[in-house]
């Protein structure tokens, strides 16, 4: 018999070969466990959430703000394991989607995307993207992480935003899970610590890949982003940046820092997040 024990505190996983009598036959059991929060329960603490406000694509001339999926899949995440969710933007009140990334977008690009469908059904989630707070309101002290939004409009609302970079920096520093996901990874490329040194010196991360940049560029017929990330990244001493394959569900977590490659890593690198926090409990 085989036993292996994952993640205690979160995931609880059995694998047992089993020789069934008289024919000697081989039958593999495998059992998990997860916690899923219970409603009404109280809260194990709060994680912050930030995303793009509103913007305008000076490519494509788009509006442009946060992609959907890297909201509302890590949402599900943490509350299915039990933290609230409190979100924040760059400038404060209304945050609007990507318009591909709308599950109800005539384009059907993300038709697939029931979780964000569903949550589009719910009043308290429209309200929390018609009121979000400006970042520098926030006050590190109330939350145990905090996760960074992607989608088009961080390329122009998070790079070289000192507020931002602050803020990231303070969970970072006293060594709280500190998490961006697809195009909210641009931050990185210029994000410091308090002893003044790149965030990812050192650091192994991901985000979003040249491969997906191509792919996007292609679909649209013209180029969309400003920049790349993976060219930008590549240019940076001492730092490792990963991707995998297009599109791949792929995050990376190298001591409190956590990178998704794009809207198809949120949940996994939300995932990490609550790994990090339960660990750490």
């Amino acid at each position: 018999m085989f036993v292996v024990s994952i993640l205690s505190n979160i995931v609880y996983s059995t694998t047992f070969t089993v020789h069934n009598k008289p024919n000697l036959m081989k039958t593999t059991v495998t059992e998990e466990k997860r916690y899923v929060h219970i409603h009404g329960t109280p809260f194990k603490g709060k994680i912050l959430m930030v995303a793009s406000s509103p913007a305008t694509s000076e490519q494509t001339g788009w509006p442009i703000g946060f992609w959907a999926a890297e909201l509302t899949h890590p949402l599900h995440v943490f509350q299915e394991a039990g933290y609230e969710v409190e979100l924040v933007s760059t400038a404060g009140g209304e945050v609007v989607m990507d318009t591909y990334s709308n599950p109800t977008d005539e384009s059907g690009y993300s038709a697939h995307d029931v979780i964000s469908l569903g949550y589009m059904q719910q009043d308290w989630f429209d309200n929390m993207l018609k009121n979000t707070k400006i970042l520098t309101e926030v006050n590190t002290d109330d939350y145990k992480a905090i996760f960074l939004v992607g989608g088009q409009g961080p390329m122009y609302t998070f790079r070289g935003n000192h507020d931002l970079e602050k803020l990231f920096s303070a969970f970072y520093d006293v060594g709280k899970p500190s998490a961006a996901v697809c195009h909210s990874t641009t931050l990185l490329l210029e994000a410091k610590d308090s002893d003044g040194e790149l965030l990812v010196k050192g650091k192994t991360w991901t985000g979003f890949a040249n491969s997906e940049e191509d792919y996007t560029d292609q679909a649209a017929g013209v180029k969309i982003q400003p920049y790349r990330i993976e060219d930008e990244a590549q240019k940076l001493e001492n730092t490792t940046f990963k991707v995998a394959g297009a599109f791949s569900s792929y995050a990376i977590t190298d001591g409190n820092l956590i990178t998704g490659q794009q809207q198809n890593s949120g949940a996994a690198a939300a995932q990490m997040v609550v790994e990090l926090l339960e660990g750490n409990s």
